[in-house]
């Protein structure tokens, strides 16, 4: 299905067609029933141009991301039935913790001095040592991504007594020192918070990247990729964090956003003793992402054909944060999101919220990339390290143009 939608998707770019397509789409949407729990979206121009923000972004992404092509149909098949017959082979329906091995400590790293715009920091790599289990399907093209082999992160320290740390994953298309930083108001955790600063690149980003742009392959459709990047990015920051331990640091905290918060979410269930985790603007559910970015007619029309979306979410229930319970505690748990999100649905967090035993959430009046400038995610963020006791002195908010 995906490789036909791929060729459809180019034919309508050069048509003409692809504005029917979005428009299709956002009707899709914007006929769905209101959800239970979720507030309702308040009228008005600013919270429809912040919606407007995640359609344009989501419009440059179904022009030009790189999807599977005809010749990939049958291999993605046959990979998915192998990871089938090993899924039930292994237990890991029953035991999806057992899929995920526990990474050795981390030990040789290499540093390089650096400054982005607003700050100095260090370019922290080491060999990330992930490999897929020796059965697996797509294991030699996986390590073959011989950028991807090498693990990166940004890392803001002070001098002195050893701090607090928070290791902030980044979403998908971040993974550059300048970006992410902005995402997350770096300088703001660092400098009024006190906080030391970790930010991992994950698999396929930035210097890992393997295609034009960082990101690609990620979700190009080839989902036993998709399934080796998630478990390699949960592996590359245990070992980080690991490592982070090893040198002194009295407390630990993640924050992850979108694709990050996805990432966030399943390494508090795989993670002992986290400070914290704060999940903002999460996509929970790979298969529900891509679903819901498809129009209705367009699956319908997958359906009539008999191809199925259950082979994809079995192969990656493995990784999804609803296989497993939050090894954090209940009060330690955070999570936010724009209720006008046209990227990953407010159901997404919704889901999660409702798996953690609803801890404290903020809800806000806006869409999934406005996430950087909403007070109420500042606010959030600021309230979960000082409970959590990782804040190393009590800050002030940032403006909200920082």
């Amino acid at each position: 299905m995906l490789d036909k939608f791929k060729t459809g998707l180019g034919v309508a770019a050069r048509t003409g067609v692809l504005p029917l397509l979005i428009g299709a789409r956002i009707a899709d949407r914007r006929n769905k029933p209101a959800t239970e729990g979720i507030p309702e979206r308040q009228p008005g121009f600013r919270t429809t141009g912040k919606a407007l923000l995640d359609d344009f972004f989501l419009a440059t992404e179904l022009v030009v991301a790189p999807m599977v092509g005809p010749k990939d149909r049958h291999r993605l098949g046959r990979e998915l039935d192998r990871f089938a017959r090993l899924h039930e082979k292994r237990g890991w329906g029953a035991d999806p913790r057992s899929y995920h091995a526990d990474p050795p400590p981390l030990e040789v790293t290499r540093f390089e001095e650096r400054r982005s715009r607003w700050i100095p920091y260090r370019h922290m790599r080491f060999d990330s040592g992930y490999a897929p289990n020796p059965e697996e399907p797509g294991r030699a093209r996986w390590m073959s991504y011989a950028a991807n082999r090498t693990a990166h992160a940004w890392l803001l320290k002070h001098p002195g007594p050893q701090r607090p740390w928070v290791v902030c994953i980044p979403g998908y298309r971040m993974g550059h020192p300048v970006v992410d930083f902005a995402g997350f108001r770096a300088g703001w955790l660092y400098k009024t918070l006190g906080v030391n600063v970790a930010i991992p690149v994950i698999p396929l980003h930035g210097p890992r990247r393997v295609g034009s742009r960082g990101g690609d392959g990620f979700f190009s459709g080839d989902f036993i990729d998709t399934l080796h990047a998630q478990t390699q990015a949960v592996w590359d920051i245990r070992r980080l964090v690991g490592w982070l331990r090893s040198h002194g640091a009295p407390a630990v905290g993640t924050y992850g956003v979108s694709l990050g918060g996805y990432t966030a979410a399943l390494h508090a269930s795989l993670e002992d003793d986290l400070d914290c985790v704060i999940v903002g603007v999460p996509a929970t559910d790979f298969s529900r992402l891509l679903q819901t970015h498809v129009p209705n007619f367009v699956l319908s029309a997958a359906a009539r054909l008999g191809i199925s979306f259950e082979p994809v979410e079995r192969a990656l229930s493995v990784v999804s944060p609803f296989s497993f319970a939050p090894r954090v505690p209940h009060d330690r748990r955070f999570l936010f999101a724009g209720i006008a999100d046209q990227l990953t649905s407010p159901e997404h967090a919704h889901d999660l919220w409702n798996h953690w035993e609803q801890p404290r959430v903020a809800w806000y009046q806006g869409g999934h990339v406005s996430f950087l400038w909403q007070r109420e995610v500042q606010e959030l963020v600021h309230h979960a390290l000082e409970e959590s006791g990782i804040a190393w002195r009590r800050g002030v908010l940032a403006p909200a143009t920082a």
